[in-house]
């Protein structure tokens, strides 16, 4: 049996399923062929894991996996990498690669150079930089766009030996020159299989959220993304599929199917919890979502979703409720208007957002705001900005993000021209990013509002010059801290 062997380079401990995963594996078994994972979720590898990060930062709440037996593996990641390679020996390997973790994957790539195993690489941050990544000397492939059809081709292509070297959205090396092949049609997401879990550690559905574990399963109910937010690669995308011919990017699943599959999944995982992977839930049409609705509550599973503000109405939300909406996930991204519009691209008044929140609370939905602080030419007074919008709603929890340069988004391109990055600089996740080379505010002073944000955003104002001290990285600092986080789990993480 022709075998393929997914590598996973993920975040550390970064417990949210891959959805593209769980649907290659899925195609590829359809068609008869073996497929493997090996997912470096669970080493150590990092100086502190990305969840635990998010509590110091007071964005998320303390919570333990010590009941569901969930822990770092006690062994070496790369060893353990071999010797999967040598005793499954695959015919095919098939990475999946972002920016935040594309130094790791070359890495676990280099330590199984010896077996000379054909390597594919996948995944958003291959297909806006297609050339950095195949001119790796252990890289073979590359996938542009989507890979549900390719990679099958791929493997039954392979497993004949027949001639693989024009199959559409694949590039590849041959004799020192790389083949870059034309782009497909965009696949219709109403004939995907549906999503398998199997190749996944059982754990890996544990997710925690406001303190709790559940079990959840991610369920795609569409793909792409209708708006153009300047920090997001979803515009890129689109404009990338369309000057290919490829078709619409932005597809949703019919009810239907999403019902059909949801049945399926709750029966084989026995879920507690569902999330439901759309970039902007609400943005369907209401006679759509009342449909989904009714059709929902056969599942009946708690759930969360995440949408925009100016997609909020209140017989949107009142639906929800009844489908039993537990939580939802909201970007504010931030707090100044014109800066909002200008800048982020996003086009509604502060008016609009506070009413949309104000609608979310009286059905008393949960939800978590997303903050991103640190873009181009951002001062301390604009970041204060977002702060007073966050003090005027009562979120659950807030994220609070460090602006990250993307490759593939159109303010990637603007940092570049302006000289506040250099193309070798190296993003890490949305937590750390990168240090912008700008005078409007550096790198460290963005770190320590950072973890005081929450604090600036829920205690009493005659508190904020005991806050900004505690934005220093320095003892004292550390200590005062330290103590405005003891009182704020206290009194003010709800």
């Amino acid at each position: 049996m022709f075998k393929v062997l997914f590598i996973y380079p993920n975040t550390e401990m970064a417990t949210l399923v891959p959805i593209h995963l769980s649907l290659l594996a899925p195609c590829l078994k359809q068609k008869g062929f073996d497929v493997k994972l090996f997912d470096t979720t669970y080493y150590k590898w990092e100086e502190a894991s990305f969840e635990q990060k998010k509590v110091d930062l007071l964005q998320l709440k303390p919570f333990s996996y010590k009941d569901k037996e969930v822990s770092y593996k006690k062994t070496n990641m790369y060893s353990d990498l071999n010797l999967m390679v040598a005793e499954y020996k695959p015919d095919l390997i098939a990475i999946t690669l972002v920016e935040d973790t594309n130094d790791l994957g070359m890495s676990l790539l280099d330590s199984i150079k010896e077996y000379d195993i054909p390597v594919l690489a996948g995944g958003v941050y291959v297909t806006f930089s297609p050339m950095e990544v195949i001119s790796n000397e252990n890289i073979d492939m590359v996938c542009i766009g989507e890979g549900e059809e390719a990679i099958v081709e791929l493997c039954e292509k392979m497993e004949i030996s027949d001639d693989y070297s024009s199959i559409c959205n694949i590039w590849i090396k041959i004799n020192g020159e790389i083949k870059k092949n034309p782009m497909r049609m965009l696949i219709d997401i109403n004939k995907l299989p549906y999503i398998d879990y199997d190749i996944f550690d059982k754990k890996r559905l544990y997710r925690p959220m406001q303190g709790k574990i559940y079990t959840m399963i991610h369920v795609e109910i569409d793909r792409g993304c209708p708006y153009d937010c300047t920090y997001c690669e979803a515009p890129h995308m689109r404009k990338l599929f369309k000057e290919n011919g490829c078709g619409t990017y932005y597809r949703r699943k019919s009810i239907d199917r999403v019902i059909d599959e949801l049945k399926y999944l709750v029966e084989k995982y026995n879920p507690d919890y569902i999330n439901f992977n759309a970039e902007s839930f609400l943005a369907k049409p209401v006679k759509e979502l009342k449909e989904f609705s009714i059709r929902y509550k056969d599942i009946g599973l708690p759930f969360w979703c995440q949408s925009r503000p100016e997609t909020v109405t209140e017989e949107k939300i009142k639906l929800l409720k009844i489908m039993n909406c537990q939580n939802m996930q909201f970007g504010i991204e931030h707090g100044n208007e014109k800066f909002r519009t200008k800048v982020l691209n996003r086009h509604y008044s502060n008016k609009q957002m506070l009413e949309a929140f104000k609608i979310v609370e009286k059905y008393e939905i949960k939800y978590t705001v997303n903050n991103i602080i640190g873009f181009p030419e951002e001062t301390r007074d604009l970041i204060f900005d977002t702060i007073e919008i966050n003090r005027e709603i009562n979120p659950t929890t807030m994220n609070v993000y460090l602006f990250t340069p993307y490759k593939g988004t159109a303010l990637y391109r603007d940092c570049i021209e302006k000289g506040y990055i250099k193309k070798e600089d190296k993003v890490h996740q949305l937590l750390d990013a990168v240090p912008l080379k700008m005078d409007s505010i550096s790198y460290e002073e963005l770190k320590g509002l950072q973890r005081t944000f929450p604090l600036y955003a829920t205690m009493p104002k005659n508190m904020y010059e005991k806050i900004n001290r505690a934005e220093k990285f320095d003892k004292y600092g550390n200590e005062i801290f330290d103590e405005l986080k003891e009182e704020f789990y206290l009194k003010y993480f709800n």
